[in-house]
């Protein structure tokens, strides 16, 4: 399962960054290596000798290592591609063959991609499972998207356009696809999380709901599994090209539309599609290239179940590091950032209870130490970083402020969870109205239909937990 680790609805960023890697003469061996491996593939693809070769890694999250290639031919051609590969050692290359067919098939079909120059399960100096693509031109970046002048233009569209594109990966021909993956989806996700041992209450609800609420099966079709901001390129004139195909699989086509209109992947904008359009626009599109329109409320199925993945989703990215694989400031990270998707499931649900009580402040206990108190140093250190440090680092320095902006994010939900020391009795308080003792045993309950997810307490007590997380990692989140 691979999914993006992180995001932040502040910077809006959810694309790829570039980081050079140095093509002087004294690089390391293994980039070195690579290089030599990518002059090789690239020329045979191509049908030339590539006499140079740069490199330049994008980095941003996603499970495969994405490299720009600027080359240049033995006369002097300018020559450019696009290579994804699995990190060495840990390839996978039954997926990325699947990957090379869906591109393949999907172009096909009519939907812009990119074209395919060559693949393999390994090659000298790639090492790895991999994929070599022309280059296609555009924005990923959610934050340009929305508010650069240049997209003005094409803002206005967009929403139809996406339904439209979709329309075209859902009607291509699966001959060729037959590898993918055609589990039940909401079986997998409900797999993953109780693989955690953490009942949720929401999470339960949300289980529980999709359950009672699942529209009529669909024909089976191509379904891309990540169709967002982030995995598009666009320029003025619409979408160019379709990106990350890892998670296709076969599937309800209504899955894509409701995973973007989740709205993790509105990046703090209002409308719910990708904060870009309208939902029936986006239908409006998906008509006009399928003649069907799928309704509201298929439409809200899939985005309560694409609402409930993503919170699972990243709550698995933060077990990497919780449990060992990973050892990673930002995907301990995420775990702060998962009760953003709880309080987004009760929201679609409509089980937000609107008589929540506001976090309660208890005055500090009598302490024999001076000032600054503990909350006083976590918002001086957290300042400091952020005003003092970060704005003097180079501006090379792009991984270091990200990481300085983690940093500075965890210092400020630390500061704020210890002040409000109310919250644990407000919640026992209205835990007990239900008779439960934690929220273990309220998820329990709702998972065993001995309570409602519906009730009046029920909700309350819900409501209460999940605002109380969110308000100390996010509160701007709520509002």
């Amino acid at each position: 399962m691979a999914v993006t680790p992180s995001r932040d609805e502040g910077s809006a960023e959810f694309g790829l960054r570039v980081e050079q890697v140095d093509v002087v003469e004294d690089h390391e061996p293994d980039v070195t290596t690579l290089i030599d491996g990518v002059r090789a593939v690239l020329g045979q693809a191509v049908g030339t000798e590539i006499v140079t070769a740069e490199i330049r890694r994008f980095t941003g999250g996603a499970s495969r290592e994405v490299y720009a290639i600027h080359a240049t031919d033995r006369d002097g051609a300018p020559v450019t591609a696009v290579l994804r590969r699995d990190p060495p050692g840990h390839g996978d290359p039954a997926r990325m063959r699947a990957e090379v067919a869906c591109l393949r098939a999907a172009a096909g079909a009519g939907v812009p991609v990119p074209r395919v120059l060559a693949s393999g399960d390994t090659a000298p100096g790639i090492d790895a499972p991999y994929l070599l693509m022309n280059t296609v031109g555009g924005e990923s970046i959610p934050r340009k998207l929305q508010r650069n002048p240049e997209f003005e233009a094409v803002r206005a569209d967009i929403a139809d356009e996406l339904g439209y594109v979709l329309g075209r990966i859902h009607r291509t021909p699966l001959d060729t696809l037959t590898a993918l993956d055609d589990s039940d989806q909401l079986d997998t996700i409900e797999q993953i999380y109780l693989g955690f041992a953490e009942p949720r209450p929401a999470v339960e609800a949300g289980l529980r709901w999709l359950r009672e609420h699942r529209p009529p099966p669909r024909p089976v079709c191509l379904v891309h599994g990540d169709f967002r901001l982030g995995n598009l390129l666009i320029d003025p004139t619409g979408i160019q090209g379709v990106l990350d195909w890892e998670l296709a699989h076969l599937g309800d086509p209504i899955e894509d539309l409701g995973w973007l209109c989740v709205r993790a992947w509105r990046f703090g904008a209002s409308a719910p599609v990708g904060g870009l359009g309208g939902r029936e626009q986006l239908l409006d599109g998906y008509h006009r290239a399928t003649g069907d329109r799928p309704s509201a409320d298929e439409l809200h199925w899939w985005e309560v179940f694409g609402t409930l993945k993503w919170l699972v989703l990243s709550r698995f990215q933060a077990e990497r590091h919780f449990g060992g694989a990973e050892r990673s400031l930002e995907l301990a990270a995420i775990g702060r950032r998962v009760c953003e998707s709880e309080f987004d499931l009760i929201d679609a649900l409509d089980l937000l209870d609107p008589a929540a009580p506001e976090p309660v402040s208890e005055p500090p206990g009598a302490t024999v130490h001076d000032r600054p108190s503990v909350t006083e140093i976590l918002e001086l250190v957290a300042a400091t970083l952020a005003d003092d440090i970060g704005p003097a680092l180079s501006e090379d320095a792009a991984r270091q402020r990200y990481l300085l902006r983690i940093c500075v994010s965890l210092l400020r939900i630390s500061g704020r969870e210890l002040t409000e020391t109310g919250v644990m009795s407000q919640v026992r308080e209205l835990l007990g109205r239900v008779d439960c003792i934690s929220e273990a045993a309220l998820a329990e309950k709702i998972r065993s239909a001995a309570l409602s997810y519906e009730e009046k307490d029920v909700r309350a007590a819900v409501t209460a937990t999940v605002l109380a997380r969110v308000r100390a990692s996010n509160p701007g989140y709520v509002a």
